[in-house]
């Protein structure tokens, strides 16, 4: 290939997003010295942390192991943080990296475009602003665009109607009747939140969830102090309580006697918690779900079931047939007349690649590239999108640990790939096809043996009913392959100190 000059862009790296993946990448890209930016369409830091602030939202991951492993915090006051603590920790990390000036805030990407001739990305903003990077850190995340229900009629309702995602704040649900539809992780938080406020909660439930109890405590002062005073104990409890989760794999990525066995404690201890809470038979039969655990996310609360056993609470299992002006219209024939209807309908998870428009090479859309299917190489590289990264990207979620693992362990993956870049002048590297369709089939070939491909409807399956979401595998085995950047599984393009390129 004859070699041609090329043009220096103005960044080395765009990381779009400024969540948890956002904050890393800016910490890992400040590290290397790259001139990058981080751009986010909120007014500040935090992603999915910023954006759900509905009642009682909180992780489900325990406190110490949903942290950078750079940044820990003594400080947690629970087994399990609360949204304003995790928002509160972000900014704090934020500030002290000193990444705040690095980031632009309002600002929403409408494109993300390759220049097949000047080798490098060209990022256009909203207002019109473009900027240019030789490579893309993509940060968004999975439950980043909540997902509304296409239910008839769900325009005409005169009432107050918004998503636990964008909660509405200024809306009082005090002595309403209020409709909920869904159960998933936001329901079995909010819902018993609002139970004692509102006249009336009905909640609308498609599939029943599986929700354990949850361990939560408040963490006493004199463990603060310690882990403030000693970090490596603080440490030692992060590895014991990885260990713990990372156990709860086997039920999840197998089917065979081990697997049979923890879901089978699971479905007793879930029968249990319903028995504590509920007695009447036909209730509690109604909130045991019909599938595996697991198929669907696994849910940990304390008050869900005593909320549904209140007498200003019913679930109504009937299919909605309609939304009207005033109201829910069921199966049964029943209208449900409400003042505010909550959607608890979860995210977009399993639609790829989202709200930003990304063209890469010959102008090929990843849309269309994942028109099929969303394929990449280890959930990080695409074919035909040279310098593109992706972090919690397809086939990286989890339904034991934390995500935060596997963010730290794709940035590891990313580093070396651009200091592979500097070490060998190179500009551009570009996943090959054959390494991407070796790992798709791999992981395809893998999920057919897991509890997410066992029969049930979930987020975690996309419209075409494959499963693009999750990794079929424990977190050590992903952490053992993103140790090291395989530069043979790329196709290179280097620089001369003249600035031309040359294929390689």
């Amino acid at each position: 290939m004859a070699s041609k000059q090329m043009s220096t862009p103005d960044l080395d790296v765009v990381v779009i997003g400024a969540g948890v993946g956002g904050i890393a990448a800016g910490a890992m890209l400040r590290d290397l010295g790259m001139r990058f930016r981080i751009f986010d369409k909120g007014s500040t830091v935090g992603g999915t942390w910023r954006d759900n602030t509905y009642p009682g939202c909180a992780c489900d991951v325990p406190s110490h192991l949903y942290s950078l492993s750079f940044a820990q915090n003594p400080q947690w006051s629970r087994s399990y943080p609360a949204q304003p603590e995790i928002e509160a920790y972000l900014e704090r990390v934020t500030d002290d990296l000193d990444l705040r000036e690095s980031i632009t805030f309002g600002a929403e990407i409408t494109s993300t475009k390759w220049d097949d001739v000047e080798q490098f990305w060209t990022i256009t903003l909203s207002d019109g602003r473009q900027h240019r990077a030789r490579s893309v850190v993509l940060a968004t995340g999975p439950l980043s665009r909540p997902s509304l229900p296409a239910i008839s009629g769900i325009e005409s309702f005169a009432g107050t109607m918004f998503h636990s995602a964008r909660w509405d704040h200024s809306h009082s649900l005090k002595g309403e009747r209020v409709a909920v539809i869904g159960t998933g992780a936001s329901a079995v938080q909010f819902v018993p939140e609002i139970a004692p406020v509102a006249d009336h909660v009905t909640v609308f439930q498609r599939s029943a969830p599986w929700v354990l109890p949850r361990d939560d405590r408040p963490a006493p002062q004199w463990r603060r102090a310690l882990y403030r005073r000693v970090p490596f104990l603080q440490r030692l409890h992060r590895w014991r309580v990885y260990a713990r989760q990372e156990m709860l794999a086997a039920a999840f990525i197998g089917r065979g006697r081990t697997a049979q066995g923890l879901a089978e404690r699971i479905k007793q201890g879930v029968r249990d918690h319903i028995a504590a809470s509920i007695s009447d038979p036909e209730m509690q039969a109604a909130l045991l779900p019909s599938y595996e655990p697991g198929c669907k996310r696994l849910l940990i609360a304390n008050s869900w079931y005593p909320t549904l056993a209140r007498d200003d609470v019913d679930v109504c299992t009937e299919q909605i047939l309609e939304i009207t002006p005033t109201g829910v219209r069921t199966a049964d024939g029943v209208h449900h007349e409400v003042d505010t209807i909550i959607l608890g309908t979860g995210f977009a998870a399993s639609e790829f690649p989202g709200p930003v428009g990304i063209t890469g090479r010959n102008g090929l859309e990843l849309a269309e590239r994942w028109r099929d299917g969303a394929a990449t190489h280890l959930g990080i590289t695409i074919d035909g999108f040279p310098n593109l990264y992706l972090l919690a990207g397809p086939n990286t979620g989890l339904g034991h640990n934390s995500i935060i693992f596997m963010i730290e362990a794709q940035l590891h993956y990313v580093r070396g790939a651009l200091l592979d870049q500097r070490r060998n002048r190179v500009a551009v590297s570009s996943v090959r096809r054959d390494a991407v369709d070796r790992f798709y089939t791999e992981v395809q070939g893998r999920l057919q043996k897991t509890v997410w491909t066992t029969g049930c409807s979930s987020w975690y399956r996309s419209a075409s009913g494959q499963v693009d979401t999750m990794w079929p595998g424990t977190t050590i085995e992903y952490w053992l392959r993103t140790r090291r950047f395989r530069r043979s599984r790329f196709e290179s393009v280097g620089a001369d100190s003249g600035g031309s390129a040359q294929a390689r």
